[in-house]
C-alpha cells in the first residue's frame, strides 16, 4: 500500500486529490458480539464486501459466554461510511451488540510472532531490545530468534521497525483485539 501510496502522490496530476481522500480516512476499531454459530463470520465478510468496504484487520474468537463470539474489525473509512458500516452490521440477524470504540475509552492489544535474524555480534543487542519492550523470546536457533511481543499497535509497530534493522524473514500478526475501558 505504501508504495501505490507514494506513486500516486509523486503524480502532479492526481496527488492532491489522492491526499485529500487518504486524509479523511482514519482507523476505526469496532467490536462485534455475535451469535457463536456458522455461517454468522460469512454474513458480516459478505456485508462488507458487498458494499466494497474494506477491512483492515478482523479477530474473531469466543468469548464470556460459549454461545457467543467477539469479533473486532479494523476498517480505514470516513466517517459518514463508518456510520453506514455500524448501521448495516446492527442489522444483521446474528448481531447481539455493536460497539464503536470512537466514543469512549478502551484498551487494545495485538500479538505479533516473528523471526529475527542474529549473527553473534548482534544477539545481544536484539536480546536487549526485547527487554526493553518486554518481548519474549520463544525460539532460539543459531541465526534466528522467533519473539513474540504484545501491545498496542503503536509499541509493535515501534519494535517491528526495529527489528527491521536486523532482517525479518517471517512475520504474523492477530490484528487488534479491543474492550471498553471499565468504568
Amino acid at each position: 500500500m505504501r508504495g501505490r501510496l507514494a506513486a500516486l502522490l509523486q503524480d502532479g496530476s492526481t496527488g492532491l486529490l489522492h491526499c485529500n481522500y487518504f486524509q479523511l480516512m482514519t482507523l476505526h476499531t469496532i467490536s462485534v458480539l455475535v451469535e457463536n454459530k456458522f455461517g454468522v463470520l460469512a454474513r458480516v465478510a459478505g456485508m462488507f464486501s458487498g458494499r466494497g468496504y474494506n477491512i483492515q484487520s478482523l479477530n474473531v474468537g469466543p468469548s464470556h459466554d460459549p454461545k457467543l463470539s467477539r469479533m473486532t474489525l479494523v476498517v480505514r473509512e470516513k466517517e459518514n461510511v463508518l456510520n453506514q458500516i455500524i448501521k448495516q452490521l446492527d442489522k444483521l440477524i446474528d448481531v447481539i451488540q455493536v460497539v464503536d470504540f470512537r466514543e469512549g475509552d478502551y484498551v487494545e492489544r495485538e500479538l505479533v510472532l516473528l523471526q529475527v535474524k542474529v549473527e553473534r555480534t548482534t544477539r545481544a543487542e536484539v536480546i536487549e531490545l526485547c527487554d526493553i519492550f518486554r518481548a519474549k523470546i520463544i525460539d532460539v536457533s543459531k541465526e534466528l530468534l522467533t519473539i513474540e511481543i504484545t501491545g498496542d499497535s503503536g509499541k509493535v509497530d515501534k519494535f517491528i521497525a526495529l527489528m527491521d534493522n536486523f532482517g525479518v524473514p517471517e512475520l504474523t500478526r492477530t490484528g487488534k483485539i479491543a474492550l471498553p475501558r471499565v468504568q
